[in-house]
């Protein structure tokens, strides 16, 4: 290599002749080498081991599926078996063998099991027993509700019924209703038919008031067919002849007391009355049916002609 000399007092740069190896061109190369070396490695080798086997099954296990489905197999299948999945635990011995159920009072097992959703194709091992109460809260007539699941293969259920106290009758609709008023069901069922009935706007709320009227009037109750709150503050009672008795704001049970004390002493259920008031403290006013009332009329016309004769 030749180097050219540098005088003193030169301010030049001193050049270098020869080959040179650039940064640039070294990466060039070792990408190159890069490139290289990775295709050498065949294909194989760098996929996991197996995955053809499963990418064949897993084609085969869709295919099979859609066809099932696009030929109404599958749902003939549920239908029969129910979901594929429940079939399979229950093959394996994970299905339901016995179901107990606890808290019965109004309702009866088959609607308990119906209601949680629980039939004979599912299994334990995919049954939700979170869902299954959630589904029986919903119930009307379920205040409260466990359930579990008990390996092998049970199911137990723990009820807290709501307990039907009235019927409650509203815009000419029958609904049953708990102790505190609140609605349990529609009433359809003859099962509570003798239960005390409440009409009228709120008279739900105050169901407990109505029944305390009925405590007050003794043996006399039996001929109480009804109460009907009126304006939310006072009730009429429906007797089962048909005539109504207009009880007082305050003083209700006492007037109760006194109406029992005047069946008692004079029959009044068995006269043609179509309404006893009362709402005044010092007096009872009757009224009778029309029939009655014109036959009142000419008995009391005969008895003052008589005695305009003997004058």
């Amino acid at each position: 290599m030749k180097v050219e000399p540098v005088f003193a007092g030169a301010n030049l740069p001193m050049r270098v002749t020869g080959p040179q190896l650039l940064v640039g061109e070294r990466s060039r190369r070792w990408f190159r080498g890069s490139r290289r070396s990775a295709v050498a490695v065949p294909l194989a080798e760098r996929l996991p081991s197996g995955l053809g086997s499963w990418l064949a099954i897993a084609f085969l296990a869709l295919t099979g599926t859609t066809g099932a489905v696009l030929g109404g197999h599958y749902e003939t299948f549920r239908e029969t078996y129910g979901e594929p999945k429940h079939a399979l635990a229950r093959a394996v011995g994970l299905g339901i063998d016995r179901i107990t159920i606890s808290g019965l009072s109004g309702l009866s097992e088959i609607e308990v099991l119906v209601a949680a959703g629980i039939d004979p194709k599912i299994s334990l091992a995919f049954f939700d027993a979170d869902e299954a109460r959630k589904r029986l809260e919903a119930t009307p007539m379920i205040r409260e509700a466990s359930v579990r699941k008990l390996y092998p293969g049970e199911i137990s259920i723990a009820l807290t019924e709501r307990e039907p106290y009235a019927l409650w009758q509203v815009k000419g609709e029958l609904f049953l209703i708990a102790q505190d008023g609140t609605v349990i069901d529609k009433m359809d069922d003859g099962r509570f038919a003798n239960l005390p009935l409440v009409v009228g706007a709120d008279a739900n709320l105050k169901a407990k008031d109505y029944l305390a009227l009925l405590n007050e009037a003794g043996p006399f109750a039996a001929r109480i067919r009804a109460g009907s709150l009126v304006a939310g503050r006072r009730w009429n009672l429906k007797l089962d002849t048909g005539a109504d008795i207009r009880l007082p704001e305050q003083g209700a049970g006492a007037a109760v007391k006194r109406l029992a004390s005047l069946e008692q002493d004079f029959r009044i259920s068995e006269k043609d009355l179509i309404a006893i008031d009362m709402r005044q403290p010092d007096r009872v006013t009757m009224r009778l049916t029309e029939e009655a009332a014109t036959a009142r009329a000419e008995q009391l016309k005969s008895k003052t002609k008589k005695k305009g004769g003997e004058a």
